[in-house]
Order: C-alpha cells, then structure tokens, then sequence
C-alpha cells in the first residue's frame, strides 16, 4: 500500500514541475521544538533587527540589574533596623536631574539605532522581482506581475489539495489531520513530516541576492503576510495596496503564517518562500509561464 501511495505521488510531482524548485534546497527558516530566538537571518533587514534586538537586551539588562542593584541597597540600608531614625528631606535634586536626563541618554542611544532600521523597512527600493500576494479566507494568492501569471498558494492537506483523480492516496488524506496519510502527502511533495501546517502545495520562488518587492492586499478581512527569517511582516488590508522588500542571502526554504487573526481556518493559511540560484529561478520561471499563465510559451513565441 506504502508503495503504491509513493509512486502515485510521484506520477502527481511530475505532472506539476514548477512545483519541483524545492530539490536540493534545505528547510533553513521554520520553527524548531524546543530552541529559544529567532529564526535565522536570511536577509540584510533580518540580521539588522536581530543585531538591534540584541543590543536592547543588552541595555535593558543593565538598567534591570542597576535597578534591583538599587533597590536592596535601599531595603538593607535604609530599612527599620539599620536606619531606626528615617530622614525628613523630601528631595534631592542631583538625584531627580540624574534620574530624569539619563533615561533620556538611552532612549536617544536605542532611537538612534532603531529609526535607520525602520526606515530601511518602509523604504521601498526597486525591486528585480515584484510579485502581489492577496489574503483571502484561507489561502495566499500570488500575482507575478512582471510576467503577468499567478497561483493559488493552499495548505498541504486543505481541501483544495486533495485531489483522487490525480493522486489515489489523497482518498486516505483527512483535511488538516496530521496521520500516517498526510505524512506519505508531505514527503511526495518533497516536504518533512514536521513542517506540516508549514508547507503550501505550490511555493513563492525567488532568486537569490536579488531585491523582492510584495505588493501586499487583502480581498476579504485583514490578513498579514509575515516571513521571520526575512524580517518582514505587513498586514493585507482590503482597499489597500503596501509593499515590502526583502533580498534573501541564502538560498533554502522558508516558512511564514498569517499574523493577523483572520477567521475560524487562520491557523491554515502558511506561506513557503523557496529562494533558489538565478538559474534554477529563470527555469521554474519558464515552466511556470506555461502553466500559469494560459497560453503556452512556445504557442505564444510562434504566434508572434
């Protein structure tokens, strides 16, 4: 039965190419049970927030221990028993001045590295690829809009996956039940089993140190597009067209979700990045414009 369910996967790859770009890559930006921060960077904008929020951490450490530091002097100097008289002074202003202008010194210190990272964010440079991502309940759409052809971007495991015709075993698949079924569906998509609710049955490819520019909107209630490693997150809002960058440095595959409370199926609306060489991008890029985009591309060549 194993075998049967594995080689019907296989007729099913084969009959959906572009959905391949994943060969050879390495699942590098995905939750992992058990470790603590943030995913790997895998963008300039990623490293520079975790360098910013490391540096944070640092501080607010300081004024953490500095702080208690402070307090248990106080409780053991001052307290009852070392201190029976108590003073009657009722302010100190070097103490109020120190305590008011160095407060002031370090959120000037944090703003001052913080702003230029979020003005890196929010401005947007030329992109060598744009593509428009739409939210809808519960799937991703995707607009290459420099080649003008889109997809569907659902679950593995969504009803809209699920197809018998094509695959025979997806009879055994129960929608979004991670089982034995589901597993063997992961893997004939190329997929571990650990990265379901993670993996989308077709995957954003994108080329490697190039500038990516999403046009993010939504077509019903609010979604958000977020992708950790790349350190981006922005909300798809109906009637609102915003954009993103990000420039991936390394090449592997990478997981985001919805990160905006969108209805009763949010917690099914993943998003797979496959950042991939220019090469292995310009030939998914040729397989996809013949299968997304209606015509042919060697009937649209010979027509002209």
């Amino acid at each position: 039965m194993k075998n049967a369910l594995t080689l019907s996967g296989f007729i099913a790859a084969l009959s959906s190419l572009p959905a391949m770009a994943q060969e050879g890559l390495e699942s590098i930006g995905k939750p992992t049970d058990g470790n603590l921060g943030f995913q790997p960077a895998a963008s300039e904008l990623a490293k520079g927030i975790h360098e910013l929020d490391h540096m944070i951490l640092i501080i607010i450490t300081a004024v953490c221990i500095f702080v208690a530091g402070l307090m248990l002097y106080a409780i053991v100097r001052f307290n009852r028993r070392a201190n029976p008289e108590a003073s009657s002074f009722t302010h100190n202003t070097p103490i109020e001045i120190a305590w008011t202008v160095v407060p002031i010194f370090i959120l000037i210190v944090i703003g001052s590295f913080s702003l230029p990272e979020l003005f890196r964010q929010q401005e947007i440079p030329e992109g060598d690829v744009t593509i428009k991502v739409t939210g809808y309940q519960w799937y991703w759409g995707y607009e290459y809009v420099d080649h003008d052809f889109a997809f569907d971007s659902y679950l593995i495991g969504h009803p809209a996956t699920l197809n018998e015709s094509e695959r025979p075993a997806d009879a055994d698949v129960t929608p979004f039940v991670y089982n034995e079924a589901m597993e063997l569906k992961l893997k004939d998509a190329g997929y571990a089993g650990d990265e379901f609710l993670l993996a989308t049955d077709t995957a954003v490819v994108v080329p490697v140190h190039k500038t990516i520019v999403m046009q993010v909107t939504g077509a019903d209630v609010i979604h958000s597009w977020a992708m950790p490693a790349f350190g981006v997150k922005q909300d798809a809002v109906p009637g609102r067209l915003a954009e993103l960058w990000f420039k991936p440095t390394q090449e592997g595959v990478y997981f985001g979700q919805c990160s905006e409370l969108c209805g009763k199926d949010h917690a099914y609306m993943p998003i797979t990045v496959k950042v991939v060489s220019q090469e292995a991008y310009d030939e998914w890029l040729n397989g996809a414009i013949d299968e997304y985009a209606g015509l042919p591309q060697s009937f649209q060549v010979a027509s002209n």
